[in-house]
């Protein structure tokens, strides 16, 4: 995972209370969202929920912005791993369990990732899936000498993180189970084309 989805700072320190404090603020992050849409959060009352200063909130984070991308960074942990949660010959008409459950667990917290990820794909939170999937996806094809591994895995990441967008903003109007199965399909598409 790189710094630039673990808000600032915590990658360069393994200070157990500074992780302490910026899980704290994470969890107020997601409990004020949970009430309200992330425009609407402010900085006082999410360290008054925390039970911080607003000092304390500048020394880890720029702007709620950087925090709301740390609070929703382990989605992007989750549907790499769910990707990638199998081993063997892959079933196109079964997704991996990890993978199901990814859709099934994010949907609570869709209006949250809707301000992260836009339509498409773009968006703080788009851009760290896209780039975390393909680094993935590029070392996993190489490892196995697959053909074509730049390719494919720009495809494979551009595809997941534009159907999970889409889907997240009511552009694909299936049920989580549903749409995990129409992606497992789409993915290893990807990965069978032919190519020279």
């Amino acid at each position: 995972m790189s710094g630039e989805g673990r808000g600032a700072g915590s990658g360069a320190s393994a200070d157990p209370r500074a992780e302490r404090t910026r899980e704290r603020l994470r969890r107020a992050l997601l409990e004020e969202c949970a009430e309200r849409p992330l425009a609407e959060v402010s900085v006082a009352g999410l360290v008054r929920r925390a039970g911080l200063g607003r000092a304390t909130f500048y020394l880890h984070y720029p702007d709620l912005d950087a925090l709301a991308v740390d609070a929703c960074a382990e989605i992007v942990r989750d549907a790499v791993d769910a990707l990638h949660a199998w081993r063997g010959v892959p079933d196109p008409a079964a997704p991996p369990a990890a993978l199901t459950d990814f859709f099934v667990e994010i949907a609570p917290h869709a209006a949250l990732h809707r301000t992260l990820l836009r339509e498409g794909g773009g968006g703080p939170l788009g851009d760290l899936l896209h780039h975390e999937l393909r680094a993935r996806s590029h070392r996993e094809r190489e490892l196995a000498g697959a053909p074509a591994p730049d390719l494919i895995a720009s495809a494979v990441a551009a595809t997941f993180t534009g159907v999970l967008a889409d889907w997240l903003h009511h552009r694909i109007p299936s049920s989580p189970e549903v749409v995990a199965a129409h992606v497992w399909r789409l993915l290893l598409a990807l990965h069978a084309t032919p190519l020279p």
